[in-house]
């Protein structure tokens, strides 16, 4: 009886295909999936906020932030903006700072031994067909993507949008992020209350 040779099996491409795009092209940490996983607080940490507010939030600060990535569907949907590393750390202080401690606002960071799907490389389809990351602002292949993250800036407070070398400040970044996140609660907060008033 002839012995059968097991064919090579070839990785699914939101393994070994998308880990390897990562590496080779941006030398991000990436974990095996699936789906496969970004290390954060080695490069860079998120800002992650609901997606509504987040759509509010780019409108408001244009090209002043760095890759942006959409993971989720529905209202679960949530929006996460690459900061620089050890961003993470400095949130829960931003937000007292800027007098938004507190409030609910459903604004978190994830740094250090952290970790988010990876967002399927520009120009591939999606493998999977689940569109569970999507990059909206992908960043640039072969480019050093960490000088243009945003950041703490030592010029916050002196009316400068962004740092000498024309990376984002952090600070007016959260801000920003936390008035959109306030306004997208009261405004779920304000349609629930009219909906129980449609109905009672």
């Amino acid at each position: 009886m002839a012995s059968s040779v097991p064919v090579p099996r070839t990785p699914p491409e939101d393994g070994g295909g998308v880990t390897r795009w990562y590496e080779r092209e941006l030398g991000w940490a990436v974990t095996e999936g699936p789906p496969p996983q970004l290390v954060t607080g080695v490069r860079f940490d998120v800002l992650e906020l609901p997606a509504p507010a987040g759509v509010a939030l780019l409108g408001r600060i244009g090209s002043g932030a760095g890759p942006v990535a959409l993971v989720g569907r529905g209202a679960l949907q949530r929006m996460q903006l690459l900061v620089a590393a050890g961003c993470a750390d400095e949130l829960p202080g931003l937000l007292e700072w800027l007098q938004w401690g507190g409030i609910a606002l459903d604004l978190t960071a994830i740094g250090a031994g952290g970790r988010i799907i990876a967002p399927v490389p520009p120009g591939r389809p999606d493998p999977c067909s689940r569109g569970a990351a999507v990059w909206l602002r992908p960043p640039e292949p072969r480019h050093e993507v960490e000088p243009a993250l945003p950041s703490v800036s030592p010029l916050c407070g002196r009316g400068a949008g962004s740092r000498g070398n024309g990376a984002p400040d952090l600070v007016r970044l959260v801000d920003a992020a936390a008035t959109e996140c306030h306004r997208a609660r009261l405004f779920r907060a304000k349609a629930a209350g009219n909906q129980t008033l449609a109905f009672s």
